[in-house]
């Protein structure tokens, strides 16, 4: 997990790929509208495939230890 990295006086602490000012949030945004790991390394090219990577795999961990409690809505 080098390549992600949070900083509380960059994007309010969320976390970022090293070196960026690009959240991991946004890259999984991008990777869920469709836009392909090619085109993001394109467009941002101080990206690289592992920064695409390593957002995947902080995806995972943070959600790893997640609880999702279902509840039925107030009457």
């Amino acid at each position: 997990m080098d390549r992600i990295t949070v900083n509380p006086k960059i994007l309010g602490g969320k976390p970022i790929v090293r070196g960026t000012r690009i959240s991991v949030e946004f890259i999984l945004e991008l990777l869920a509208s469709g836009v392909g790991e090619d085109e993001i390394v394109v467009d941002y090219p101080h990206l690289t495939q592992e920064d695409i990577y390593a957002c995947l795999r902080y995806a995972v961990d943070s959600m790893r230890n997640e609880i999702n409690i279902t509840l039925e809505a107030a009457l």
